[in-house]
């Protein structure tokens, strides 16, 4: 997408998630892309009148492309609701039937302040996100373990999915303290090593699988939607099991998950 511009925009619905900004599709015709990049769970396409695009895929977004000479508008799904035309020969669909989709279009001014970006943990995989940086985020935190690693706040981009699977993978249980994985005054308990190790490997692991949806390609996971089957830990007869921490299932072993 890098060095393509956009042509035009068709906005099939005035809002996703929250509304899209005033003047939306005017501010993007004509406009080159300079850099594509990511924060968190938030795409980032920084534009040559030095605007960003910033965007979210929500629970169910997904972007569509179709590139080359003949690259045509297919026939519109009524989750379609963004429709990038660019140049040279590409259409970017993007389709969220949920509609928790994100977009906005933010000066360069503004990006360091951003409500949504400005708040933001360390990125998971960065030297910046190690067990002290974990620990000192759970300190004194009354929350579960597996809600503290949902919110953006204290690590960037960790999802329902892999939350699970870093928990099972730390031998974790997600309904501890999260302020049990720190001392108090906020220095990393083992805990906090493995768990950092952990997000760590599973990362690296879905990115070299193709991601969560590798799943549907015959990959399966460690705890995820494995409710009722045997534990994959080694030497652990436990069974998976699954609950609901703020409204989303979690999967754990309760026996080699403390």
């Amino acid at each position: 997408m890098q060095d393509a511009r956009f042509v035009r925009v068709l906005l099939r619905r005035p809002d996703l998630r929250t509304p899209f900004p005033r003047k939306f599709a005017e501010r993007l015709r004509g406009q080159t892309v300079v850099r594509v990049a990511r924060r968190g769970k938030y795409l980032l396409v920084e534009l040559s009148s030095g605007d960003t695009l910033v965007m979210h895929l929500g629970m169910s977004g997904a972007f569509s492309v179709a590139a080359g000479p003949s690259a045509e508008r297919a026939e519109a799904d009524r989750h379609d609701h963004v429709v990038f035309e660019m140049s040279p020969h590409a259409i970017v669909t993007f389709n969220d039937p949920r509609r928790f989709g994100f977009m906005d279009l933010v000066t360069r001014k503004a990006m360091p302040g951003h409500a949504a970006l400005s708040k933001l943990g360390p990125e998971p995989l960065s030297p910046d996100f190690d067990a002290a940086a974990l620990a000192r985020a759970c300190k004194g935190r009354k929350t579960s373990l597996k809600v503290a690693l949902l919110d953006q706040r204290v690590v960037a981009g960790i999802g329902n999915i892999y939350a699970s699977e870093a928990l099972h993978r730390a031998g974790l249980s997600p309904r501890r303290k999260a302020s049990t994985i720190a001392t108090r005054t906020g220095a990393p308990l083992a805990g906090a090593v493995r768990l950092t190790a952990a997000i760590k490997a599973v990362l690296i692991d879905a990115i070299e699988r193709g991601g969560s949806y590798a799943a549907t390609r015959g990959h399966r996971f460690r705890v995820y939607e494995r409710e009722g089957e045997p534990c994959l830990t080694k030497k652990c007869r436990g069974t998976i099991k699954r609950i609901t921490q703020m409204g989303r299932s979690t999967f754990f072993c309760p026996t080699c998950q403390k």
